[in-house]
C-alpha cells in the first residue's frame, strides 16, 4: 500500500470526521478510500454512456460563480432542454439541467463543471 498526502481545509476535515463516527469507519484513511472508489465507480458509469440520452444534472455553487455556470451552460444550449435555478441558503445555488443528446456533449458538460473546482456539488442521473 503506498501512503499519499492531502491537504484539506478545516471544514471538509470537520465533515470528515463526523462521517467517520456516524459510519462508523476505522479512520480518516477509511473515509477517504470509500469516496475515492465511489468517485472511480461513478466515473466508470459515465464513461460507458453512449448514444442518445435523457438525463437530469444537478449542480450547487456559491452565488459568487454563476458567471462560470453561465458560460459553460451557453455551450451546450443544443442539449439542454430546461434549466431550474432556485436560491439556498448561506449564498448558495441549485441548478436543475434537463439534458436530451447525445452522450459524448452530456459528459463533456458534467466534466468541463467538475473541473472548474467551482462547484459545491454535480451529480448526473440518466434516465
Amino acid at each position: 500500500m503506498t501512503i499519499i498526502s492531502i491537504s484539506l481545509n478545516d471544514k471538509l476535515l470537520t465533515e470528515i470526521d463526523q462521517l467517520q463516527k456516524a459510519l462508523g469507519f476505522s479512520g480518516r484513511s477509511e473515509v477517504i478510500r470509500a469516496g475515492a472508489r465511489m468517485l472511480l465507480a461513478d466515473n466508470k458509469d459515465k464513461e460507458k454512456l453512449d448514444g442518445l440520452l435523457n438525463s437530469v444534472l444537478l449542480l450547487i455553487h456559491s452565488q459568487k460563480v454563476e458567471d462560470t455556470v453561465t458560460a459553460i451552460k451557453h455551450e451546450f444550449e443544443d442539449i439542454i432542454s430546461t434549466q431550474i435555478h432556485n436560491h439556498l441558503r448561506e449564498d448558495k445555488c441549485i441548478e436543475v439541467f434537463i439534458l436530451e443528446g447525445d452522450a459524448a456533449r452530456i459528459k463533456d458538460l458534467v466534466r468541463l463543471f467538475q473541473t472548474t473546482r467551482k462547484m459545491d456539488y454535480v451529480k448526473l442521473i440518466v434516465a
